[in-house]
């Protein structure tokens, strides 16, 4: 089952250019060496400085692997360091976690 994580965060306006150049760093990083996919989301309507990142694992048990890979990635760590401490806005950033739901199946007696 595919599990998504959904972070959101604002980033600071002075940093804005910085942030956005850090969090594109952020994304290429982690697709190019980690077993999963990660997205950029910008605002299109809302808050101009809220952005998002959202992450597709193959499941739960992937994410913990690629979570426990990356906190122990020192690389990795420097990047989101950076991007925590010098870019975002503290206390703004919220992270949800999803996953798909399958088929729900049709009773005998609703498909007639």
């Amino acid at each position: 089952m595919t599990v998504y994580v959904y972070q959101t965060f604002e980033i600071k306006q002075g940093k804005f250019k910085e942030g956005l150049e850090n969090l594109s760093e952020i994304k290429n990083y982690r697709n190019e060496n980690y077993d999963h996919k990660v997205d950029i989301l910008t605002p299109i309507t809302g808050n101009d400085f809220k952005y998002a990142l959202i992450a597709t694992y193959d499941g739960l048990a992937e994410m913990e692997l690629q979570n426990k890979k990356m906190f122990n990635d020192e690389d990795y760590l420097k990047l989101i360091g950076d991007m925590f401490l010098e870019n975002i806005v503290q206390g703004s950033m919220t992270t949800q976690i999803y996953r798909t739901m399958g088929d729900i199946k049709q009773s005998k007696e609703k498909e007639k």
